[in-house]
């Protein structure tokens, strides 16, 4: 009897042994194409900047061999040919990823958005020129919210589904057996699901006029999705930013309105901005971020200067301009009421006191903490290092050029076409206007609501010489 409740034990044992062997197995399969997180390292900070994580693949990825196919699969939802190029989006020569795209593996590969998504600006002399790529400029052809709006449309189309997900990406890759399952059961279902949930998380856009190329509303999403505040009839429409040279810059109020006073917290909030969570923020790799950018110089203006008529610029500047865009002037990187710059006030009354308040105290119990967010009364009088390559001007890219900019309001154009990335070196901005501007651009009409091209009248009295000489200083900034 002894001996067969022996052998009985040990059978049980072993069956039991076996059920956590096997559970252990599939808990580390579950594991290992789920979870597991592979750092991405990029020695060089520019590529760092260029293409490294900031937190955002986790709650916001798209699994890689989902989203290459998806224009092949989708090219009706694109504005025109060329995939993701149709976006405004730019890939280096050799480069597996566009720019502002990370692909980081946690589980499986997923693509993410980067800072240079919206802070990486391309150039040409002529429309035969390669684009010439510019980090931390401000992004002049994506088009975020058409992004946006792409992916969300596949996923609300019947050809969504993984018979036809899983035939495309047999072109680029052959999936392993539980990868294939893995897509099909588990990836493509809730991958349609999460972009679903995006457009409508996105669903208040519809009733506000399109951001544009080199737009974007920069808090409002914050606002409605990551604070949950109650949504408002805002605009926040505005032109994204160059974030080179910010050693210079300590001390300067930030972001358009000034609703920011510190580097770091600007660096992590613009993460969570892009899709980063509480968990997930990675606050050494942003801190390599904030390094880079603190120490990039912002490009030199890339033809001819005629120095003997910029230096008399440099005397009007010094007149007109200096005491609030020079470094060192008195006013410069303060927050100018909006009352006495008077230019269209939807961006700054987009930002209330309560989203202010409610940020300050997003990252409560962490590490990292915010305590620096704002609600101010105007906007920034910026330096204007690099200005040539920050067209179109004005905080919400009403204005295309620095020619334009020193007419008064009434004469400045009242509809052009931004997302062209040939330069204008007579106007010092870029072709706004033309065959291939309307056929790439997007139509900004300054009668739409927060599109107004008003304010900002300094320097418009100048004569049509000093006009000239202050704008040929201006290129050398």
């Amino acid at each position: 009897m002894t001996i067969l409740k022996n052998k009985i034990g040990r059978v049980i044992t072993s069956i039991v042994l076996i059920v956590i062997l096997l559970a252990g197995v599939v808990g580390y399969v579950g594991w290992y194409n789920l979870f597991r997180e592979v750092p991405t390292y990029y020695e060089s900070p520019e590529e760092h900047f260029k293409y490294g994580s900031i937190g955002t693949e986790e709650a916001q990825g798209v699994p890689y061999w989902i989203w290459l196919v998806l224009p092949r699969i989708f090219p009706d939802k694109l504005p025109g040919p060329g995939g993701y190029t149709s976006l405004g989006i730019t890939w280096e020569e050799g480069k597996e990823m566009p720019v502002g795209f990370t692909k980081k593996t946690i589980g499986f590969p997923r693509v993410g958005i980067t800072c240079a998504v919206c802070h990486t600006a391309t150039y040409r002399k002529t429309e035969k020129d390669k684009p010439i790529i510019v980090a931390a400029a401000p992004a002049n052809k994506f088009d975020s919210q058409g992004y946006l709006r792409f992916l969300s449309a596949t996923a609300g189309d019947a050809r969504f589904t993984a018979d036809y997900i899983l035939d495309e990406i047999k072109y680029n890759y052959n999936l392993s057996w539980l990868e294939n399952l893995l897509y099909r059961y588990v990836l493509i279902p809730q991958t349609k699901k999460a972009l679903l949930q995006q457009k409508e998380d996105y669903s208040w856009t519809d009733s506000r006029p399109n951001w544009g190329p080199g737009r974007i509303d920069p808090f409002n999403p914050v606002k409605f999705n990551t604070l949950k505040l109650p949504k408002d009839n805002t605009i926040g429409n505005s032109d994204m930013m160059p974030l080179w040279n910010q050693k210079m810059h300590k001390g300067f109020a930030l972001h358009w309105d000034g609703l920011e006073t510190s580097l770091t917290e600007t660096v992590q909030t613009g993460a969570i901005g892009d899709g980063a969570t509480k968990k997930s923020l990675p606050v050494a790799d942003l801190q390599r971020v904030e390094d880079f950018i603190q120490e990039l110089q912002p490009p030199k203006y890339p033809f001819a200067i005629d120095e003997q008529v910029a230096a008399k610029g440099s005397q009007i500047f010094a007149n007109t301009c200096a005491s609030c865009h020079a470094f060192g002037g008195e006013r410069t990187g303060t927050v100018i009421p909006v009352e006495e710059v008077g230019t269209d006030r939807h961006r700054l009354d987009m930002w209330t006191q309560e989203g202010a308040d409610t940020y300050n105290h997003f990252g409560d119990g962490y590490p990292w903490d915010f305590k620096n967010l704002r609600k101010t009364n105007g906007y920034v009088s910026v330096s204007l290092d690099g200005l040539w390559l920050r067209a179109p001007y004005l905080h919400n890219g009403s204005v295309p050029s620095l020619q334009d900019l020193l007419e008064k309001p009434e004469n400045r154009p009242q509809v052009f076409y931004r997302g062209y990335d040939v330069y204008d070196p007579k106007k010092v901005g870029f072709i706004t206007e033309g065959d291939e501007a309307k056929a790439i651009g997007f139509k900004y009409d300054t009668k739409v609501t927060a599109n107004s091209n008003q304010g900002h009248i300094y320097g418009t009295d100048l004569s049509d010489e000093n006009k000239k000489a202050l704008i040929e200083y201006l290129k050398s900034l």
